[in-house]
């Protein structure tokens, strides 16, 4: 009873918490029209149905990658089937660097008929929001061991809030960028998450799986 109410204070604490800074630059994402053509739109656009408040997350599957981030993946595989549900409340993207078709036609091989999708590819929404390593500190660099002149993309989910015609940002799941406990990974959004809560109550635990992109 105390972890249940300390999550929903925990939850309370979060919706309370000061707006963050305005988002500066309406930005120009490309999506999919009605007929399957790339079509651009831009951030002020993605709130729809008088919903004020937007979710972004920002998938690991940039140019330089043969195919995408296993880790990634599987968060998308149980956020597509909660999508529709979770759009009756707040307006959800997903977001990638890779060309527009390439990630339509990575979400047709995994079956992601509800996940919403853009392409970053031409703007700089990423590097401003952390779902890549562009403008990281020295500090966020070393704590993700990123080589020198080595650049990334990041599982990063932001939230913004909409106020009048100003957008601002209101959370980040930015426990990516603090160093984790030792044997764990970064335990940024598994709250969210379905598969590390279902091991979680398992008595084996996560032990040292990994997700991978097919299995045997």
């Amino acid at each position: 009873m105390e972890l249940r109410r300390h999550l929903e204070r925990l939850a309370a604490q979060r919706r309370a918490l000061p707006r963050g800074g305005e988002v500066k630059e309406d930005y120009v994402f490309e999506r999919a029209d009605a007929r399957g053509q790339a079509a651009k739109v831009r951030m002020s656009a993605l709130f729809a149905g008088g919903k004020n408040t937007l979710a972004i997350y920002s998938f690991m599957f940039g140019p330089e990658r043969k195919r995408p981030c296993p880790g990634c993946t599987h968060f998308l595989d149980g956020l597509n089937g909660s999508t529709p549900h979770m759009q009756q409340q707040i307006n959800f993207w997903v977001v990638a660097k890779s060309p527009l078709q390439r990630i339509l036609d990575f979400a047709a091989e995994r079956h992601w008929h509800h996940l919403p999708l853009l392409s970053t590819a031409g703007n700089l929404y990423d590097a401003d929001y952390y779902g890549d390593s562009t403008k990281l500190s020295a500090q966020m660099r070393e704590q993700q061991e990123f080589e020198a002149g080595e650049e990334w993309d990041m599982p990063m989910l932001n939230v913004f809030h909409r106020e009048g015609n100003s957008i601002w940002h209101f959370w980040g799941s930015e426990l990516l960028y603090v160093p984790p406990e030792k044997g764990q990974q970064y335990r940024h959004n598994d709250l969210l998450d379905p598969l590390w809560n279902m091991l979680d109550v398992a008595p084996e635990g996560r032990g040292d799986f990994e997700p991978r992109l097919e299995y045997p």
